[in-house]
């Protein structure tokens, strides 16, 4: 899969995407990133402007939609097929674990990042396909917005990550937030890890992680855990399918 992602600031961009995970999925060529600087598609070859003043009045500047333009059909030029575009705008659709499949399904993805007051609308409604938001704040520019979503969207690549069955597991893969997990040491400033995970009985390890992440969701996410119940009728009330000997 191929990100392409159009900013003001590349390097934020590609320093951020360069490292870690992703960087040992670019190397393998699982997934691929470039970063495209708006800046260079101006017509104001003398100052490289890319901004100004919105109709109307208000405050700050607004990227003009000539720039944004040019560079997305620069982009979209280069493909053998238009690729879908997503804006990052608090104003788009809240992203989550479901949209970050849906994503995965692309071969090319063009993310496009605003900074200032925003894009003109106009270039919006031309050349964009859908705006996602990554919550309910504000802020300076979309790059960590793009960022969050190449990185969460790479992970259901598949090869992407060492242990394939990681993305399974995952909070919100299944509805609900992952289950507590222990590592070495089995005793740690007092604190025991659970009897059921050292017993080595699979079954009563999966019962009691299911049981935990249920536990945890209802507690932290009520909203994810009624709408979890309410797609699994058969489902028990948290914490009381335990197994014996999971306490």
């Amino acid at each position: 899969m191929h990100f392409h992602i159009l900013t003001l600031f590349p390097e934020m961009v590609l320093q951020g995407l360069h490292t870690s995970i992703l960087a040992r999925a670019m190397e393998r060529g699982l997934i691929s990133a470039d970063a495209v600087n708006i800046r260079d598609y101006t017509m104001d070859r003398r100052h490289g402007r890319v901004d100004d003043y919105t109709y109307g009045g208000g405050a700050g500047m607004l990227m003009q939609a000539q720039p944004v333009y040019d560079c997305i059909e620069a982009v979209q030029s280069s493909l053998q097929k238009r690729a879908r575009v997503v804006f990052l705008t608090p104003q788009g659709r809240v992203f989550n674990q479901s949209i970050a499949a849906e994503l995965a399904q692309e071969e090319e993805l063009i993310l496009l990042c605003g900074h200032y007051e925003g894009i003109d609308e106009r270039v919006l409604e031309e050349s964009v396909d859908d705006s996602i938001s990554i919550g309910d704040y504000v802020l300076t520019g979309g790059e960590l917005p793009a960022m969050i979503v190449v990185d969460a969207v790479s992970r259901l690549i598949p090869g992407v990550l060492g242990n394939g069955a990681s993305a399974e597991t995952d909070s919100f893969q299944d509805g609900l937030l992952e289950y507590p997990q222990y590592s070495r040491p089995e005793v740690w400033h007092g604190r025991k890890v659970p009897d059921i995970l050292l017993s080595g009985d699979h079954a009563k390890v999966d019962a009691w992680r299911h049981s935990k992440a249920l536990d945890r969701t209802r507690e932290r996410r009520p909203d994810l855990f009624q709408a979890y119940m309410q797609n699994h009728p058969e489902e028990k009330a948290a914490g009381k399918n335990l197994p014996d000997g999971c306490n």
